[in-house]
Formats: structure tokens, sequence, C-alpha cells
């Protein structure tokens, strides 16, 4: 079976991918489905940076997938309260909020800054997120008018507003683009 044609019938082609079936991997490499092995750069787009197969992630995967997959979180879980517990004691005061993607995260990043912002400054119109040009922040509709890079703007505009691009490692950019409706840089 031809792997790539299958791809090519079956999914929609939101990638321009390399023309590599990959099979399997393990710790920093990648084998593709002739046997060729790869070192990983991209690390699953940095979702693996533990290394493919690593055996702590594998037997705590089966072990929790044994009990329990997943549940709504319209519900307690104990490994989901255990993980957030562990999660500030390594890191910094505060909450977590648990997302499936880069870009998830980065929506809810979004709408924390733009529901503090209204807290904050209710009579302000501040709403505006100061962000880079070549970013990139995900792929739905307010991650994308975020990302810094036309390619990925055209066919879905109107784009969601409130996004200024500045460039990297130039301070003067990011200042000229602040003003009264600024909320948030992100980077």
């Amino acid at each position: 079976m031809n792997l790539i044609a299958e791809e090519h019938k079956y999914l929609f082609q939101t990638y321009r991918r390399y023309n590599i079936v990959i099979a399997k991997g393990k710790g920093k490499y990648v084998w593709d489905d002739k046997g060729k092995k790869y070192l990983d750069f991209f690390t699953g787009l940095s979702v693996n940076n533990v290394g493919h197969c690593n055996p702590k992630v594998v037997n705590a995967v089966i072990k929790q997938a044994r009990t329990l997959i997943h549940v709504s979180n319209l519900f307690y879980t104990k490994p989901q309260i255990l993980l957030a517990r562990e999660l500030i004691k390594r890191t910094f005061p505060g909450r977590v909020f648990f997302a499936n993607s880069g870009a998830e995260a980065n929506e809810g990043a979004i709408k924390l800054v733009r529901k503090w912002s209204r807290k904050k400054w209710p009579a302000a119109d501040r709403y505006e997120i100061i962000v880079f040009k070549n970013s990139f922040h995900g792929r739905t509709l307010a991650t994308l008018a975020a990302t810094g890079q036309e390619k990925f703007h055209k066919g879905f505009e109107p784009l969601v507003p409130g996004f200024k691009y500045a460039e990297y490692n130039n301070a003067a950019s990011v200042e000229k683009l602040i003003t009264k409706k600024t909320a948030a840089i992100m980077l």
C-alpha cells in the first residue's frame, strides 16, 4: 500500500509534508518505513522532549489507561489534581489550565488577557495584544490571527481583530505599537 497516496486521498492537505513515512521512534531517533534512521530534531513539534517511547512515559500511560482514560472536566479526578499541585510546586504559585494543544493553550491565554483586562479596566477598550512577525501560535481563529505569518492568514480573512505585529529583537518596534488599547505582549 502506498501510504502517501492514501494520506492524500483521506486527509485534508493542511501541511506540506516531507516525503517520508515515519514508522517508529526510540529516544532521539525515528525510522522511516524503509528502515532508515533519522535524528529527530522536530521532537514531535516539541511534545517529545523526553524522547520517543521513553519507558517512564510509556509505563505511566499504560498504568493510567488501565484505570481511566478520560473524564470530562465536569468531574474531579485525582491524577489531574495531583499533577496540577506538582506543577505549581515545581514552578510558581498560581493555578493550572490544562490544554490538549499549543493552540488551545494560546487561545486560553488570549481569552484570559481579554477577560482580565475587562475586569481591571472596565471602562477602557483594552484588548489588543502585541505579537511578533514570523511567530506561530496555532491554527484556531484567534491563534491564527496572533501568528505573524501572512501565509497562514490567507483564506481565513477577516482575522480576529486586536493583534499588532512587532519585529523580534527590536524594542522600538514594540514601543511604537503600545497604545491605551494594549493589554499584553505575546511571545
